[in-house]
């Protein structure tokens, strides 16, 4: 690969403009051109400069030839995967600064499925969009959807055994501030499963005063519940003890291992 100069790259036709973009298709590119035979030009001529690079099929971004890497962030990658995508779960708790720990693994929630792929050592994995409620684009950003904080809470304790783990979410739960309760009965509303009433109600009591719920909301949650008895962790099936308020089944010591800075159950 040619060694350039910045001042070289930013004469280069179409370098500028495309970097702008963050991610693009071909068809920027022959919007560019007025041509596609020249937009495949233009695209060849760059990645063979080292200053695009195919991230997927039909996904590009520039390169910054300072650093080397390409100018879209992991989540601009992630939302221009398919038209209806958008970061969810543990994804989000990163980007709202929530994360405790920062993942290899971007997750991707979207109407059309595609096939989990990997980016300079990133994994970006698909989960299917099972409601289309809560998904918001930020102020002053280019290209990223991502849920709002209220479905990211109730889609991490909904799906904690396969995305992120419990002690996990409870960091991350540890560090919200402030939920929005309609919101919250608007999504699980959407999803109407009682153990997500269940798990949420319970898990939430414990931190209302934090991210300032009430205690109607606590009440909303319990009159859904139903009868069933439900595990709270899958792998405590034969261990723990009976909550008769939640109808769950609950690991001993669930909460000591936060107050003690440990990182595992007791």
């Amino acid at each position: 690969m040619t060694v350039i100069t910045l001042y070289e790259v930013t004469k280069l036709t179409g370098y500028t403009e495309l970097a702008k973009l963050s991610v693009f298709s071909l068809a920027n590119v022959e919007q560019l051109t007025n041509n596609k035979k020249t937009a495949y030009s233009l695209l060849g001529r760059l990645m063979r400069k080292g200053l695009v690079k195919k991230i997927r099929n039909n996904v590009y971004s520039c390169v910054n030839p300072a650093t080397n890497q390409v100018i879209a962030s992991r989540y601009q990658i992630a939302c221009a995967i398919t038209p209806s995508a958008y970061i969810s779960h543990h994804t989000a708790f990163e980007y709202f600064g929530l994360a405790n720990q920062v993942y290899y693994e971007v997750y991707i929630s979207s109407e059309t499925r595609f096939r989990d792929f990997e980016f300079e050592g990133v994994s970006y994995k698909y989960v299917a969009s099972k409601i289309n409620s809560g998904v918001i684009k930020p102020k002053n950003t280019e290209g990223i959807r991502v849920t709002d904080l209220e479905r990211t809470v109730i889609d991490n304790i909904k799906d904690f055994q396969k995305i992120g783990g419990f002690e996990e979410l409870l960091k991350c739960l540890e560090r919200v501030q402030y939920l929005d309760e309609d919101k919250l009965k608007t999504y699980l509303g959407c999803y109407t499963i009682q153990a997500l009433y269940q798990k949420t109600g319970f898990l939430l009591e414990n931190y209302m005063l934090d991210v300032q719920l009430s205690e109607d909301f606590i009440q909303y949650c319990r009159s859904k519940i139903g009868n069933s008895t439900r595990y709270l962790l899958k792998e405590y099936t034969n261990a723990g003890y009976y909550n008769s308020e939640w109808k769950l089944v609950l690991p001993e010591g669930l909460f000591e291992f936060m107050d003690q800075g440990g990182d595992e159950l007791v």
